[in-house]
């Protein structure tokens, strides 16, 4: 890739709008469920798998299941998507409670 195309690739690419809110993560083989929130949904599958197969998740119990039933039992799920919001502390305010609202609905634990 010549250096001037790699460059304007990398520009569009920092340009994109990333789209935050809440997910949850399913083990199929258990039906434990996880949720939480994230500013970009389109990476923190990647971000969150990579830890999982690294065996350094934070959350012991998400691990502990990943480990025993493997990646191929899990599943992560976008549930709800947050518009646009230029405040960031009115985005977080609202993240958080849309997450307190998915985990008593389906039952599940943090992340």
């Amino acid at each position: 890739m010549k250096s001037e195309t790699r460059k304007l690739a990398i520009a569009e690419y920092k340009k994109r709008e990333s789209v935050a809110g809440v997910f949850a993560i399913r083990c199929r083989a258990t039906g434990e469920v996880w949720v939480a929130q994230a500013l970009d949904l389109e990476k923190i599958q990647n971000r969150i798998w990579f830890t999982l197969r690294m065996g350094d998740h934070r959350n012991s119990e998400l691990q502990r299941a990943w480990s025993a039933h493997g990646g191929a039992s899990f599943s992560l799920e976008t549930l709800e998507r947050i518009e646009d919001e230029e405040l960031a502390y009115v985005r977080d305010t609202l993240l958080k409670g849309r997450v307190q609202h998915w985990r008593a609905r389906l039952n599940a634990g943090a992340i």
